[in-house]
């Protein structure tokens, strides 16, 4: 029985009425598979018409304040009178160095600020790589992802027009990675590989050895790894806080010498607001000569052809002033002025409390274990209830007041799972939500 079943009259916190009208004038054929800013969309469209706060864990805000750091510089540099100025493609002197020191201290590998290259935010960090790797190679035209993951991602080669294959790694963890990954790149056809580590939305982590057997099988096979690094330092079962001490976020860059790292304020420092992300390119990769890019760029230098076209053409330069913020909160981080690792633990805190409210209403994790452990504490975590596809799943739980995505958009084999992201549910909504997935198990009773 569900509240979707028009012929059916259950109690639920929301007005089904209100919920069904809605989804229907939205237009959305199925609302289980709606894009996250859709589903922002229609959730905010119920909650005015009926009244009722939602408990909302369908988009990944950050749930901080915005570093005072990153704020202050940025109105510094507004004050100071760039605004009238175009900023450089290849992003300021200030920021490169903050960023190269980053990678160093923080992911203890070398990358010279040549290298390091802003973008507006790390969406778009990702488009600009995807622009430019389908194009360094007429036979290799295919993105392989590591999936689940960021359902943009996917969207952005719809878009380009560039094939790509997803991999659910929850069955290959571990050493079952090295056959699959070969039997993947042997083909031929994969220019790049795509991955978060931590993972958006299971909130996998990969290993130091999963790394190395990645990165070693992109040297052989010559696949460009693409590392989005959007939740660095949030695996928060070791310390990665100190800046120059072990240990240090597991990075792809120890094990290959071509790679892309993407990295973002929006989470680490809660400035998703200003979209200001930096790409890192690997030294090696960045002065790679590819012919095939004379057919799209005026050049056959890899670095050259990501900032002078790809970058170039997508924003134009990243704009002035949150350079300057970004500068200033890396730097922070690089001095040791400010534990921004510490501040984002409360997100585990609240994955860890919201977790044991869904399973004694009869919900299961659906990604439980990150290779045999138990699956961390963190940003996001997924869900299953019985009877429910994820699709399903999404638009009951609309009736009662809580919003999340389907596992469906995001390249995952579980399709009976939905994405729970914490950030945006405040400890004063914990009672809440536990009253209406009891009304939810109540009224779904498990056989």
């Amino acid at each position: 029985m569900t509240a979707n079943d028009v012929n059916t009259a259950i109690d639920t916190p929301v007005d089904c009425s209100i919920v069904r009208s809605k989804i229907l004038e939205s237009g959305i054929k199925n609302i289980g598979r709606a894009s996250i800013r859709e589903l922002v969309s229609v959730t905010a469209e119920i909650e005015k018409a009926s009244g009722i706060k939602f408990i909302r864990m369908e988009m990944g805000v950050p749930g901080l304040q915005a570093s005072d750091t990153g704020v202050k510089a940025e109105i510094e540099s507004l004050e100071s009178g760039i605004a009238n100025l175009y900023p450089s493609i290849e992003g300021i002197q200030l920021l490169k160095k903050e960023v190269s020191r980053f990678a160093k201290l923080y992911l203890d590998i070398t990358v010279p600020e040549k290298c390091c290259i802003p973008s507006t935010g790390s969406t778009s960090g990702s488009f600009i790589s995807f622009l430019t790797l389908s194009k360094i190679s007429s036979e290799k035209k295919k993105i392989l992802f590591l999936d689940p993951g960021f359902p943009v991602h996917k969207q952005q080669l719809n878009i380009l027009g560039v094939d790509y294959v997803s991999l659910d790694v929850y069955d290959f963890r571990g050493e079952k990675l090295k056959d699959k990954l070969d039997e993947i790149f042997s083909v031929g056809d994969i220019a790049a590989l795509l991955y978060s580590n931590p993972n958006n939305p299971a909130w996998i982590c990969f290993t130091e050895r999963e790394l190395e057997i990645t990165g070693e099988l992109c040297k052989k096979y010559d696949v460009i790894p693409v590392e989005d690094l959007a939740y660095l330092n949030m695996d928060f079962r070791k310390d990665y806080s100190r800046p120059g001490v072990k240990p240090f976020q597991p990075t792809i860059g120890k094990y290959t010498d071509d790679y892309i790292i993407l990295i973002s304020s929006s989470k680490i420092f809660s400035y998703a607001g200003q979209r200001i992300g930096c790409i890192v390119i690997s030294p090696h990769l960045f002065g790679r000569n590819y012919d095939d890019l004379t057919r799209y760029f005026q050049t056959t230098e890899f670095g050259h052809a990501v900032i002078y076209g790809s970058a170039y053409a997508v924003s134009a330069g990243v704009t002035h002033s949150t350079q300057y913020a970004l500068a200033a909160m890396l730097k922070s981080a690089n001095d040791f002025t400010e534990n921004f690792t510490e501040k984002l633990k409360v997100y585990g805190e609240r994955a860890r409390k919201m977790k044991e409210i869904f399973l004694r209403n009869g919900f299961s994790i659906v990604y439980d274990r990150d290779d045999g452990e138990p699956i961390a504490d963190g940003f996001y975590f997924t869900v299953s209830y019985p009877g429910f596809s994820g699709e399903e799943l999404v638009e009951e739980l609309l009736y009662y007041g809580i919003s999340a995505i389907s596992l469906s958009n995001t390249g995952s084999n579980r399709k009976e799972g939905i994405r729970a992201c914490v950030s945006l549910v405040s400890d004063s909504q914990l009672p809440e939500l536990e009253r209406r997935l009891r009304i939810f198990n109540h009224n779904h009773k498990i056989n």
